[in-house]
């Protein structure tokens, strides 16, 4: 099971005047439709399945099962252009590759860490303003994260932040692991 965001969930998060909390607004994130249950609880906890029921339940989530039933096919669809074919360089991988992506990406997991250490990194990041500063700082959050964690989470978080930077980092931080 893959949940995705609902109309409903795309409004709450762009509005913040939802009733959810930070937990269930980071799983509301995360919950793209690609990722499964396995890998948000990973990321997330153990009670990650427990809030995508509650979630699907309030309607901010819907699952490919649910999907059909609840959404009819928009007429829209029909009517508009072709969209072009997808090529290697405008996967949507590849699209939403930035250091700006990829510095959110380790803040949130930063933020999620309760340490000193991690929070020293947080703010350093937080501040880091010229691009070689934030790369740095990424790269020691990335060899501090073992002794705050498991090496299977670690590995989660480095395969995650390679997908989002762009290309001509990732051979910066492939050392790193």
């Amino acid at each position: 099971m893959q949940p995705r965001k609902t109309d409903l969930a795309r409004t709450a998060l762009q509005a913040h005047r939802a009733p959810l909390d930070m937990r269930q607004r980071r799983l509301l994130i995360l919950c793209d439709g690609q990722r499964s249950i396995a890998e948000l609880t990973a990321l997330l906890g153990q009670d990650a399945a427990a809030m995508v029921i509650q979630l699907i339940q309030s309607g901010y989530l819907v699952t490919a099962a649910d999907a059909p039933a609840s959404t009819p096919p928009a007429p829209v669809a029909m009517t508009a252009p072709l969209a072009p074919p997808v090529t290697a360089a405008s996967a949507p991988v590849e699209r939403r590759r930035s250091l700006v992506a990829a510095r959110i990406y380790v803040l949130g997991i930063l933020e999620m860490q309760r340490h000193p250490n991690a929070a020293a990194l947080f703010r350093d990041l937080q501040q880091a303003r010229a691009e070689g500063e934030v790369l740095r700082v990424m790269q020691s959050a990335l060899q501090v994260l073992p002794a705050l964690t498991s090496e299977g989470y670690c590995q989660r978080v480095r395969q995650r932040l390679m997908e989002a930077l762009p290309v001509e980092h990732c051979s910066a931080f492939a050392a790193i692991a």
